[in-house]
């Protein structure tokens, strides 16, 4: 049961920041391009310090043996947040077309 529970913790993280840059993204909506463009850095930065929370937190469910490796865990899953959104977007791009 350790192991499945250490197996969810990431993609919760990639959900929580997915969702959090969903909103900030509506809340930029109409400004400066320079705002969505940040998006990337925004869920990075988020998806890092989610990391290190649940490493300090829960270490239980962390699959991490050091804060680095919470830091690198907490930023691919904030990238990959980033990633998934991108490849609905195409998706749904790609069947308008």
């Amino acid at each position: 049961m350790q192991n499945a529970v250490e197996i969810v913790t990431i993609p919760v993280i990639a959900a929580i920041v997915y969702g959090v840059m969903a909103v900030y993204a509506k809340l930029v909506e109409g400004k400066a391009a320079v705002w969505t463009s940040l998006i990337p850095v925004w869920a990075g930065l988020l998806g890092t310090a989610l990391g290190v929370v649940a490493f300090y937190l829960v270490p239980e469910a962390m699959p991490a043996d050091n804060v680095l490796m919470a830091v690198l865990l907490g930023l691919s899953s904030g990238l990959a947040a980033t990633g998934a959104d991108q490849v609905y977007k195409q998706i749904r791009k790609s069947g308008e077309s």
